[in-house]
């Protein structure tokens, strides 16, 4: 991965139920959240700009609407992802991240965020 990218991964701020999340930084709210859903992990994923190749916003909303229904029978909040002027829609999917990291893969996407239960929050490269 371009270090480029590397960094805007590590500098977004990941947001779910009001909650911001950034990669190397433990949150004591996150692990509420996970507690309060009785999970361990959880994961942010997103559909758009695969392969972090900007697309037109209608393509990525139709892209995160076929995400939001690939993950229908999973516990999901919505969320999104916010860097400078940067910002995509994400979904924070509650329990084991293997199966959303195959499901992200999928959608062509190069990483995504896992967050556990008291540990630093940490970016997963998928590419």
């Amino acid at each position: 991965m371009r270090p480029a990218l590397l960094t805007a991964y590590r500098n977004t701020v990941y947001r779910a139920a009001g909650i911001e999340c950034r990669i190397g930084r433990r949150t004591d709210a996150m692990d509420r959240l996970l507690v309060e859903h009785g999970v361990r992990q959880a994961v942010f994923v997103t559909a758009f700009n695969p392969l972090s190749r900007a697309m037109p916003p209608g393509w990525n909303r139709r892209m995160q609407a076929r995400l939001a229904e690939a993950l229908r029978r999973r516990r999901v909040l919505p969320g999104n992802g916010r860097w400078r002027r940067w910002s995509e829609a994400h979904a924070l999917v509650f329990g084991d991240p293997r199966p959303i990291r195959r499901m992200a893969m999928r959608f062509r996407q190069n990483a995504v965020v896992v967050v556990r239960l008291r540990h630093p929050i940490r970016l997963a490269i998928l590419v």
